[in-house]
């Protein structure tokens, strides 16, 4: 019989006549049973046994694993001037989180002083944040910070130094994606891209968001001193086991094999294919992007995430800014022929979930945590009902 825990989560189910995507088939008449918070069996369904949940018609997953998310941010400020209050945010974000199936999040949370594109940041700092992660008690998806650092900002540099002190007896290793966004280089090695981000997102006219493309570019190249600084440091963090660092939009094999030597284990968004085949050979995990697959291109103009998952190129894809893209993102990759379904979910759980260190969740196996989505592909687009059973040795 199914039970509750104090908090909401599941701790003893089974679902029955579902179609179970296992990590390499699917099972379509399949039995899933939970006990403990733990996934104890998962099979066929025996002729005449009983259920608790009669989920024909519908796919059990492994509850979506997404390792970088910026939905907090925009839950924080919504529109220009109307911060709300961090823990209604996390709130709110864990509410679309579970809509999108997605039972484990890595919220990317921006410790610089300006955004990608040089204007103010308009909303709580990135330990203010952090800080109303770490304290929600939204059970039913687990809360994680992708800790987004720019190189060549200082002031995000102490900021992240002084998180880290806060986070002394954290029970996971803290993960860093380190970012240089200078027009010229990665996302926006052609300038214009910025420039037109900055005519459309920030209402600047096309001279004056030339004029701040130049000047953000000068300013940062004066920061050189600063970055190298920064780069020096994360390398010392991430050969000594005291984070996990991420590359973020590298573009050149060059790149990737500095990175790698620095300590890399994952290259997020490669811009290029040249850049993650050769995040590949230096055996780098690889994320993609799931609104880039939903689209069937960048919205930036760089490499098509359909493409570098049809070349073996991705290990992982993040929902970056639409967390309702991950499960149309399977759908799409498998009615376009470019992975089959087992395939295809593994990229938005066991291996996004490999990219951040975590071996006890993303899969249909005996044993791991119960983390659970029901997904029905039937329509255009997929609709998911997401819950967690919550294993009793995490309390």
């Amino acid at each position: 019989m199914a039970s509750l825990t104090s908090d909401g989560t599941i701790s003893d189910i089974v679902i029955g006549h579902a179609a179970a995507v296992l990590p390499d088939r699917v099972v379509d008449d399949a039995r899933v049973v939970v006990r403990g918070g733990r996934i104890t069996e998962v099979g066929t369904h025996p002729r005449g046994a009983e259920c608790d949940l009669d989920a024909r018609g519908a796919f059990v997953l492994p509850g979506l694993v997404d390792v970088h998310s910026d939905l907090l941010s925009r839950e924080v400020r919504p529109r220009p001037g109307a911060a709300l209050d961090p823990s209604f945010a996390v709130a709110s974000a864990g509410a679309r989180l579970r809509a999108a199936g997605i039972t484990t999040a890595f919220h990317g949370l921006a410790f610089q002083e300006s955004s990608i594109v040089g204007t103010p940041i308009d909303s709580p700092a990135a330990s203010e944040l952090s800080e109303a992660l770490r304290d929600t008690d939204d059970s039913q998806v687990d809360h994680q910070v992708l800790h987004r650092l720019d190189i060549r900002c200082a002031h995000g540099r102490a900021l992240l130094e002084k998180d880290f002190e806060s986070r002394v007896s954290a029970p996971r290793v803290p993960v860093v994606s380190h970012e240089d966004h200078t027009p010229g280089q990665g996302q926006f090695s052609d300038p214009a891209k910025m420039q037109k981000w900055l005519v459309h997102g920030e209402g600047m006219s096309d001279e004056d968001a030339a004029d701040h493309v130049e000047w953000w570019r000068s300013s940062r190249d004066e920061r050189l001193a600063v970055r190298d600084s920064t780069l020096s440091w994360l390398e010392g963090l991430a050969q000594e086991g005291a984070i996990r660092l991420f590359a973020h939009d590298l573009t050149t094999p060059e790149e990737v094999s500095a990175a790698a030597a620095r300590g890399c284990a994952v290259a997020e968004f490669p811009t290029t294919v040249s850049a993650a085949r050769a995040a590949r050979d230096l055996g780098m995990l690889i994320i993609a992007g799931t609104p880039n697959i939903v689209r069937g291109e960048s919205h930036t103009g760089n490499v098509s995430a359909a493409e570098l998952v049809s070349a073996g190129l991705t290990d992982a894809l993040a929902s970056d800014y639409i967390p309702t893209s991950m499960l149309p993102a399977i759908l799409r990759l498998v009615r376009d022929g470019v992975a089959a379904l087992p395939q295809a979910v593994r990229l938005v759980t066991s291996g996004a979930a490999a990219c951040v260190g975590l071996d006890d969740r993303g899969s249909l196996v005996e044993g791991l945590r119960a983390d659970l989505v029901l997904a029905d592909f039937s329509k255009s687009w997929p609709s998911a009902l997401a819950f967690t059973s919550r294993a009793m040795d995490d309390e």
